[in-house]
């Protein structure tokens, strides 16, 4: 916490001590983490990041608003890798390479786990037993093993909707969390677990409010930045479903250039499915957020109302990007896309990233020229039910070399 200066509303500006309790402004908007950035040049810069031997998320403490000997989920998150990618590119028609993020190696298989990492340290701090979020999945897994990993230190109460993949499910229970499926869209499970959180007073993790779990989620740019050599691409590309990830992709990229570890902040691209696409809609036309139905198969991304929009559509203006919006069918394509030309299995919302690269570069948003990156969040084994939608069936014959001859020669 030596860097933290305050934490400042984005709707009023008024300012929060770094110690506050408070998630919200008086105002109702949310905070953000701010840095004494004059400090942070003086004592940090690339040459003592790059003596770092810790290759996690946490190499980049000195922007992470935790304490230096506060006790940590043992998990190593971090410092996945980075693909590039010519068969890619081709295939969508851009002539450059396009660099590829696997965020689906972290260690419960999302980007999320990065901002559960920052929750669980807030919560040991705050002294909490409890903590508590909704999700259509990836946050409420990756924040119940992270609590897993404290050793029973503490205990995860996780809200889903029913529509949640099975595979989130189990993998939420295998860690010891109580689940609460809310019969119900994302929105209610959302709300529900406010005022759950509410009424006990458990530790919220949920990163649309709490603005400390962005936070975790930026080290994923601040670590793309420091694998591209700080040489940054001209797009940036990410799903969006709450708006929190690409906000805090935009925060990242924004505090780079201001302590001279880059030149050039790239252009966002922020991807929403055609399904659930309230903060696309409010880009695209500067009317008022509207909720929406949550109507497509790429359920993380679907957030009929959306808690992070302002943040996320500031960060996309400011760096003179634009959104787009997929139907079912491209992510479908995409995910097949991602699998046969760069050997990543993602699950649909992570391959909307990439459907809706695919769409910019056709409807010739992007040059074709362009250095593009862009982060896969999630991984494919998430929801199997989906992949095999996108996927060809498998031929099926009988232990006969003959018979299989037939059907080989056949195709």
């Amino acid at each position: 916490m030596r860097y933290v200066k305050d934490l400042a509303c984005i709707k009023c500006g008024l300012q929060y001590s770094p110690d506050s309790s408070c998630y919200l402004c008086s105002c109702g908007g949310l905070l953000e983490v701010r840095y004494d950035y004059d400090l942070l040049r003086l004592e940090w810069d690339r040459d003592s990041l790059a003596e770092n031997s810790d290759f996690s998320m946490w190499r980049y403490l000195p922007l992470l608003p935790v304490g230096p000997f506060s006790k940590r989920s043992p998990l190593h998150i971090g410092w996945t890798p980075v693909y590039k990618s010519s068969a890619l590119a081709k295939a969508i028609g851009l002539q450059r390479p396009v660099w590829v993020k696997d965020e689906g190696l972290n260690p419960t298989g999302s980007l999320k786990d990065r901002a559960s990492a920052v929750a669980v340290v807030k919560a040991v701090e705050a002294a909490a037993t409890t903590v508590a979020c909704s999700s259509s999945g990836n946050a409420a897994s990756s924040l119940a093993g992270n609590i897993a990993a404290m050793g029973g230190s503490m205990q995860a109460v996780t809200f889903v909707p029913a529509r949640a993949p099975q595979g989130k499910i189990a993998q939420i229970l295998i860690y010891g969390a109580k689940v609460i499926s809310v019969q119900g869209s994302y929105r209610e499970a959302f709300e529900l677990s406010v005022a759950t959180i509410e009424r006990w007073g458990w530790y919220n993790g949920n990163a649309a409010i709490n603005p400390y779990l962005i936070e975790g989620k930026k080290t994923a740019v601040l670590e793309l930045a420091e694998q591209l050599n700080w040489q940054m691409p001209d797009w940036l590309v990410l799903p969006v479903g709450d708006g929190c990830t690409i906000a805090g992709a935009g925060k990242a990229l924004r505090e780079l250039k201001e302590l001279g570890f880059i030149d050039k902040i790239p252009r966002l691209l922020g991807v929403q499915a055609a399904g659930c696409a309230p903060i696309y809609l409010a880009f695209s036309t500067g009317n008022e957020l509207m909720p929406a139905e949550e109507n497509t198969l790429a359920d993380s991304i679907a957030a009929g109302v959306p808690r992070n929009p302002l943040k996320a559509i500031k960060e996309i203006q400011s760096s003179n990007g634009f959104m787009v919006a997929v139907e079912d069918e491209e992510i479908l394509e995409a995910l097949r896309l991602m699998g046969r030309t760069c050997g990543i299995f993602a699950e649909p919302s992570s391959a909307a990233g990439l459907a809706g690269l695919a769409r910019a570069v056709r409807q010739g948003l992007l040059a074709a020229d362009s250095e593009v990156a862009l982060i896969s969040t999630g991984n494919g084994l998430k929801d199997v039910a989906s992949a095999l939608k996108a996927a060809s069936h498998p031929l099926r014959v009988l232990p006969d070399i003959h018979r299989l001859s037939a059907v080989v020669e056949e195709k």
